[in-house]
């Protein structure tokens, strides 16, 4: 099936206690494009404005990515984000963040990019997934992902574009803020409640270190992390997740349980290449072969 992303590009600036890395390319877009790159083509919506670094026009180089829905926007500046982590590297700080061309009209979905059958919406505002969604007439699996920001600041338009999503992906702290429950089980199938209820009801909790807790249907069950030593940078791994998610998906043009159980190890192994080190540096080398090598790994821990 086909797959399009829209989501953020940016420039980061990102500390974690193994350096600093300053003027990297980033983006919620950009981490899940490369990571689904590896199992099916994929489409890309988004803007940055005419600062864009000309030499991080890299990023997009991959044969299954598709930018043609790539808006470079005269006079607006890129999404710039600053953040720190601290030792344990659960956690970010947000140093400092500008919006910039993320806070003005959306980009537009092209002609040719609206006939995708699996949407994935990184986090924006609500109102703005609500918007791209609508302009793909043939979708029949969309996924939304959403940020402590936009529940904190817009949480009635967040409930309600939830509504029209086949399923959405967070973390602990946002699944927390939204239903109000310590317990991840208990708010998971509460989160279930708010997403279109005659869609596959996909939820799916990003818990870092320990893995993923997963609902769709009427099924819950929880999925390890990949055991990864090489912990450098931890931006990007959700998004990495998702794309690798997406990507299989795509590729299987089903979403039955057993096969998001294989998406879901598909994310997760995708992630474990995203934080061994900065920005793209490890997720754009990797070869099919290690990814297949380490799904293997995957499986066979899981066996018992």
């Amino acid at each position: 099936m086909s797959l399009l992303v829209t989501g953020s590009v940016g420039i980061d600036n990102v500390t974690t206690p193994h350096g600093t890395a300053t003027n990297v390319i980033g983006g919620s877009a950009i981490y899940f494009s490369w990571a689904a790159a590896a199992f099916s083509k994929v489409r890309l919506v988004a803007v940055v404005g005419e600062d864009f670094p000309a030499d991080f026009e890299k990023a997009f180089a991959h044969a299954n990515i598709d930018i043609a829905g790539l808006e470079r926007r005269k006079g607006s500046k890129t999404f710039r984000w600053t953040g720190k982590y601290d030792p344990t590297m659960n956690e970010a700080t947000t140093v400092a963040v500008d919006l910039n061309v993320l806070i003005e009209a959306g980009p537009k979905v092209p002609p040719a990019f609206q006939d995708s059958k699996v949407v994935f919406l990184a986090a924006t505002h609500p109102n703005l997934q609500l918007d791209l969604l609508g302009q793909c007439k043939s979708c029949k699996l969309s996924i939304a992902d959403t940020r402590d920001l936009w529940i904190n600041n817009y949480h009635a338009e967040s409930l309600a574009a939830y509504k029209h999503f086949d399923g959405i992906v967070l973390n602990d702290l946002e699944a927390r803020l939204l239903t109000g429950k310590t317990n991840l089980v208990g708010a998971l199938l509460d989160l279930q409640k708010l997403v279109k209820p005659t869609g596959p009801r996909i939820v799916l909790l990003k818990k870092g270190e320990h893995g993923c807790l997963a609902a769709i249907g009427g099924d819950v069950f929880a999925l390890p992390a990949y055991p990864t030593p090489r912990v450098i940078d931890p931006t990007g791994a959700g998004d990495s997740f998702a794309g690798g998610l997406l990507g299989y998906l795509a590729s299987k043009d089903s979403y039955d349980l057993p096969t998001l159980k294989s998406a879901i190890a598909a994310g997760t192994v995708m992630a474990s290449f995203t934080i061994e080190d900065f920005s793209l540096n490890r997720l754009a080398h990797v070869t099919q072969g290690e990814i297949e090598q380490r799904l293997r790994a995957y499986r066979q821990m899981l066996t018992v």
